[in-house]
C-alpha cells in the first residue's frame, strides 16, 4: 500500500485530435500550475491541424499517432510513456485551475487506499450556447450531487495510480472513438477492488461546443453501454 506521506509526482497525459485554439488554452492552463505537473505528455492522434507543434510551443513531451485511433489508445500510449506516481488524464479541451495538480497529489498523498479520482466540470462552461450551457451545467450538477465513492472513471479529468491503471490493462483500445472507454475502464476498476472517489472540489473548466448531434451521439453511447452492463 503506498505511504500518505510521501511526495507523488503527477504525470498530465492530454490526447488530441485537431485541438485548435481550445487545445492552446488547455496547455496554458497547464502551464500556469503552482507546483508544475512532474511531465506533460500530448499524444497526437492523427491531427491534422498541427496540434502536435502547438504542444511543442509549451516543453511537452509530444508523442504522435499517424492515423487517428482514437482516445483510448492515445491515452495508453502517454500512460506508457509517463514516469510519474499518478497519471493525471484531462482531454485537449480543458482549462484547470492554478491549484488543480496540487489537489490531485494531495488527496492521493493523504488517501493511500484510494486508487483513482475524477473530479467535474465547473459551473461556468466555455461555451455560451444552449445546448453546451446545458449539458455542462447538467454534468456540473450530477458530480456535485453524487456518492463521493464512485464506480466510473473519468477521462477529462480523472487520475489513477499507475500500478491500478496498468494492472487492469489501461483503457480498451477497442474504442477507437470517444465514447465511453473512460466509463468502462472505471468498471473493470471496481470489478478489481479498486477504490475511485469524486472529489467536489476538484473542477475543471470545459470549452467544447455542444450541438445537437454531437450531444445525442455522446447520450447514446452511454445508454448503450449502460443497457449492456
Amino acid at each position: 500500500m503506498p505511504s500518505a506521506n510521501k511526495n507523488l509526482s503527477v504525470s498530465v497525459i492530454i490526447p488530441v485530435h485537431n485541438g485548435g485554439e481550445s487545445f492552446r488554452r488547455c496547455l496554458s492552463s497547464i502551464a500556469a500550475a503552482v507546483p508544475p505537473p512532474h511531465e506533460v505528455i500530448v499524444v497526437a492522434d492523427g491531427d491534422t491541424d498541427g496540434s502536435w507543434c502547438v504542444a511543442q510551443e509549451y516543453y511537452t513531451k509530444v508523442l504522435k499517432i499517424p492515423v487517428c485511433s482514437g482516445p483510448a489508445q492515445a491515452r495508453n500510449l502517454g500512460a506508457w510513456a509517463a514516469t510519474g506516481d499518478i497519471l493525471f488524464f484531462v482531454d485537449a479541451d480543458i482549462i484547470i485551475y492554478p491549484d488543480t495538480i496540487r489537489q490531485v497529489a494531495i488527496a492521493f498523498g493523504c488517501e493511500p487506499e484510494m486508487a483513482a479520482m475524477i473530479g467535474s466540470y465547473d459551473d461556468a462552461p466555455g461555451a455560451k450556447n444552449f445546448l453546451s450551457q446545458y449539458k455542462n451545467l447538467l454534468h456540473h450538477y450530477v458530480h456535485q450531487t453524487a456518492c463521493e465513492d464512485a464506480s466510473t472513471f473519468w477521462g477529462a479529468c480523472g487520475a489513477i495510480r499507475r500500478e491500478a491503471f496498468f494492472a487492469v490493462g489501461g483503457f480498451d483500445n477497442c474504442y477507437r472513438r470517444p465514447t465511453i472507454e473512460d466509463i468502462e475502464l472505471g468498471y473493470r476498476l471496481k470489478q478489481a477492488g479498486y477504490t475511485i472517489k469524486l472529489c467536489k472540489s476538484l473542477q475543471v473548466k470545459h470549452l467544447k461546443h455542444w450541438g445537437v448531434v454531437s450531444l445525442l451521439r455522446a447520450d447514446f453511447s452511454i445508454a448503450r453501454f449502460l443497457g449492456q452492463s
